[in-house]
Order: C-alpha cells, then sequence, then structure tokens
C-alpha cells in the first residue's frame, strides 16, 4: 500500500499520512504531486501517450508525473516517476524546480500540490523505454505541437503548463 504525505495549505508538512488515491482528505489537508518536463539537447519535449484504457483521460498525451510518496522528497519523486514511466536514467540529468502551484477541490476531498520540474538529459529516441502498463507509447515534440495538442483538449495539464513551456523554449527555466 502506498503512503502519501499530508501538506497543510503553506505546503508544511503535517506528519499525517493517507493512502494514495484516498479522497476522504480533512478541510485543510493537501498532498503533493509531481510532472517532469523532459527535454532532449535539441529543445523537444518528451511527451507520453496515456493507455486507451485508463479510467481518467484515456489517450490523451502529458509529461511524466505522479505522488510523492510518503517520506520522499520531491525532487526524489519526479526522479522516480520520469525514469518509471520513459525508461531514462536521470543520474546525470540537470534536474530543477521550476513551478508550483496549488489545487483546492474540497467538494471532491482532494488538495494538492504540484510541483513542476525542467529535466535536462542527453537521450535519443532509443533511450526511451515507455512503461507499457501505463503508455501508449512517445513522441518529441515542439511547443508548437503541444499547443496544437493542448487546443484540442488532447494535452493533460496544458493551461497549468504552458507558462513553464514557454519559459523552457525561451530557454529561461
Amino acid at each position: 500500500m502506498e503512503l502519501w504525505d499530508i501538506y497543510d495549505s503553506n505546503k508544511r508538512l503535517t506528519g499525517r499520512t493517507m493512502k494514495r488515491n484516498d479522497w476522504t482528505m480533512q478541510d485543510g489537508d493537501y498532498h503533493l504531486t509531481v510532472l517532469g518536463i523532459v527535454t532532449d539537447p535539441y529543445g523537444h519535449f518528451l511527451i507520453t501517450r496515456r493507455k486507451m484504457n485508463k479510467q481518467w483521460a484515456p489517450g490523451t498525451f502529458e509529461v511524466s508525473g505522479g505522488g510523492v510518496q510518503a517520506g520522499e522528497t520531491s525532487e526524489e519523486a519526479v526522479r522516480r516517476e520520469v525514469s518509471e514511466e520513459t525508461g531514462l536514467n536521470l543520474d546525470h540529468a540537470a534536474v530543477r524546480l521550476i513551478d508550483t502551484y496549488r489545487s483546492d477541490s474540497p467538494a471532491e476531498h482532494n488538495n494538492y500540490f504540484v510541483d513542476i520540474y525542467h529535466i535536462r538529459v542527453d537521450f535519443t529516441p532509443a533511450d526511451v523505454h515507455p512503461q507499457e502498463s501505463e503508455t501508449e507509447g512517445f513522441r518529441l515534440a515542439t511547443l508548437g505541437e503541444i499547443t496544437a495538442l493542448g487546443l484540442e483538449g488532447q494535452f493533460l495539464h496544458y493551461e497549468r503548463l504552458l507558462p513553464s513551456l514557454r519559459r523552457i523554449s525561451a530557454g529561461e527555466a
């Protein structure tokens, strides 16, 4: 059973934990998730396509990410999630936190923070081995291609990620 740490509204650990995806959080409780925007040496973004059998957003494109496990730091989690989902070795990757946002959904009992990382790593498509249980494959995409997918509703978290994607494309992150 995977456990997640519970944070307060200021992103401070409370000392309590919750079961993964147990949406019975108390008001003012938050969990932490991470998203890793991976770029190759040419500035292309590594995106994956969700399995068609996923309950939520099947077949859409996304960047790798997931929940931060209890006792794990945000950076440890993004390295783990990206490695698991893409098969990339991130031992020599440049990993940098570039943004954080908070989402409040009290009606759903699902409040969370999202840490967004830029991960620069030297890789080729041959180095990518997507997690078959999670993805239908991958693409290397430009910002324009991601924008087209986002405008079609085919890229998860597009609106939230767009400022970070733009900063990365401009060499600012």
